[in-house]
């Protein structure tokens, strides 16, 4: 295998990952809350009104998959996108689902 089909390999793999990432409907909610400004998980949690056990575990995977990212501020993690292109895709699907 040559180093550019390597690369091309690694650049599909990671396009599988995130999609596999935004295809749950509170994952979803959450990548589009954190597109508006990084949050904690209890704002997400009551921004989004789903428990924060659930919002927690989504925010695992989506830290796995590489698509958030977490930073300490005054003892809190407050989550943000790691995926700052995520934008272009939410707006992306809000264009092909306008009905």
């Amino acid at each position: 295998m040559t180093l550019r089909e390597w690369e091309q390999k690694r650049r599909l793999s990671h396009r599988v990952t995130i999609l596999k990432a935004v295809a749950h409907p509170v994952r979803l909610c959450v990548i589009a809350a954190l597109a508006a400004a990084p949050k904690h998980v209890n704002a997400l949690a009551e921004e989004l009104e789903v428990p924060q056990a659930i919002i927690s575990q989504q925010l695992r995977i989506l830290r796995m998959s590489k698509v958030v990212d977490v930073e300490r501020k005054n003892g809190l993690a407050v989550y943000h996108l790691a995926e700052v292109h995520l934008r272009d895709l939410l707006k992306c699907m809000d264009r092909c689902c306008a009905v």
